[in-house]
């Protein structure tokens, strides 16, 4: 349980999350940008593609939980499926943003079969490399450690796929060519960054008694037996909804609020360098006041950001502002929710005896994906309700109105319930009870 982790290996597996997010958070801040102004489909049309491919591939989670759950081999039953999805997930991001030239219709059925390609091969990688984190160490803090390398890493290629896909595109003569050698790159590093974490990490962590292959009926009947992850799933699906959100919005925010759509590399800057900046130094925090805590205090920064931007939403100035403290909030958060999941494992397996590392991120990636294709979902809606229309210089008071509450009151609404859902979560002062106990079952 209190193995070392050594930093070879944390930054080895940090790398896993870079890789996914140069497809994935590309998917999220720019693809329903892509889709609606350089493909022309209408915003609501991909608003409901959004949500209905992730919520699709929700289901898919559990399968590929089950999946792992079941896979034997001398790599492990997490690291092998990083080495099997690493080219096909690259290969599908260029697929996902290189739509041929058809008819609306057309275009329309070739974004829902690619995206729910990505959405599918995207489970089959991470789910398995989120899966890994319970398994390298059993150490709650070393986990906390872990998942912030995560993190930091996580954000620095979300914070290099914003900064530099506009400027990718262009440089590579814009339009739908621009866009389909951009992720020829972005797939290329993709697949090179999940080789790198197959080959530095290793799976330690065995189950307290050893168990025959559990049914997937009794695997998913002790989850809801799990009131902990009942509430980590709860928690990512709110939370992931303001990513969501947030990463879709910017660029329409920063086009028909700010008049200015180079100033999205700049909302993306202030929205990644507070929350890298925090994660490096929130380790003695968790540590202290332990992820609960942590994560309820930055809720509050959350709400005080947002309530700074509602002060004139229009203003650089203030957004920016608002958005730093923000980021300073969702640090936390992001900070500690894998970590959070990994500890549910532990208390699953203490509480029913089964020990079901798969479906438990399975179904927290279910939660995640719900959650961001919902945000995703409601950008679109929004903007259709609103009456926005894609290529016009200015856009109706209500589109705009649409706009303000996209980018600052829904967040208000999400922290509130997330703060809601952490005060009923007390497995941080239960774990090491539970820890010894099984470890006393280990011993026997």
């Amino acid at each position: 349980m209190t193995e070392k982790i050594s930093l070879k290996e944390k930054i080895g597996y940090a790398f896993g999350d870079v890789g996914s997010n140069f497809i994935w958070t590309a998917a999220a801040a720019f693809l329903t940008f892509y889709y609606t102004d350089v493909i022309g489909l209408g915003a609501a049309a991909v608003g409901t593609l959004l949500l209905i491919a992730r919520v699709f591939d929700g289901f898919v989670d559990i399968g590929v939980g089950a999946l792992i759950d079941r896979t034997k081999s001398k790599h492990g039953k997490a690291r092998p499926w990083l080495l099997w999805m690493a080219i096909p997930f690259g290969l599908a991001g260029f697929l996902l943003f290189t739509v041929p030239d058809l008819s609306l219709n057309g275009a329309l059925i070739y974004a829902y079969v690619t995206y729910l390609i990505v959405n599918i091969i995207y489970s089959l990688i991470n789910v398995p490399y989120g899966v890994l984190n319970s398994l390298i160490t059993q150490d709650p803090y070393q986990r906390s450690v872990l998942n912030i390398f995560r993190m930091v890493f996580a954000l620095s290629g979300a914070l290099a796929v914003n900064m530099l896909t506009i400027r990718l595109v262009n440089s590579f003569g814009g339009g739908k060519p621009g866009w389909s050698m951009t992720f020829i790159l972005f797939g290329t590093i993709a697949v090179a960054l999940f080789f790198i974490t197959f080959l530095t990490t290793k799976e330690r962590v065995k189950p307290s008694v050893v168990q025959k292959e559990i049914p997937l009926k009794r695997g998913i009947k002790a989850l809801f037996r799990n009131k902990y992850w009942v509430l980590v799933l709860l928690l990512c699906i709110t939370s992931l909804i303001i990513y969501g959100v947030n990463t879709a919005v910017n660029i329409y925010y920063a086009q028909y609020v700010l008049h200015d759509v180079k100033q999205v590399a700049t909302l993306g800057m202030a929205s990644l360098i507070p929350k890298l900046v925090c994660l490096l130094f929130i380790a003695p925090f968790i540590k202290r006041f332990g992820k609960r805590n942590v994560s309820m205090a930055g809720i509050i920064f959350i709400i005080a950001g947002s309530l700074i931007m509602a002060v004139d939403p229009s203003s650089l100035n203030l957004v920016l502002i608002g958005t730093i403290v923000k980021s300073f909030g969702l640090a936390p958060i992001i900070g500690t929710t894998f970590a959070l999941l990994a500890d549910t494992v532990d208390y699953g397996e203490w509480k029913t005896g089964i020990r079901t590392e798969g479906l438990v991120y399975s179904a927290g990636s279910f939660g995640s994906k719900a959650g961001s294709g919902i945000g995703a979902a409601l950008v679109g809606w929004l903007l259709s309700a609103g009456g926005y229309v894609s290529g016009q210089q200015t856009q109706s008071e209500a589109a705009i109105a649409s706009l303000h509450f996209l980018f600052i009151y829904l967040p208000i609404i999400l922290s509130v319930i997330m703060f809601i859902i952490l005060w009923f979560y007390k497995l941080d002062k239960e774990y090491p009870q539970i820890m010894k106990d099984l470890n006393e079952v280990k011993n026997t």
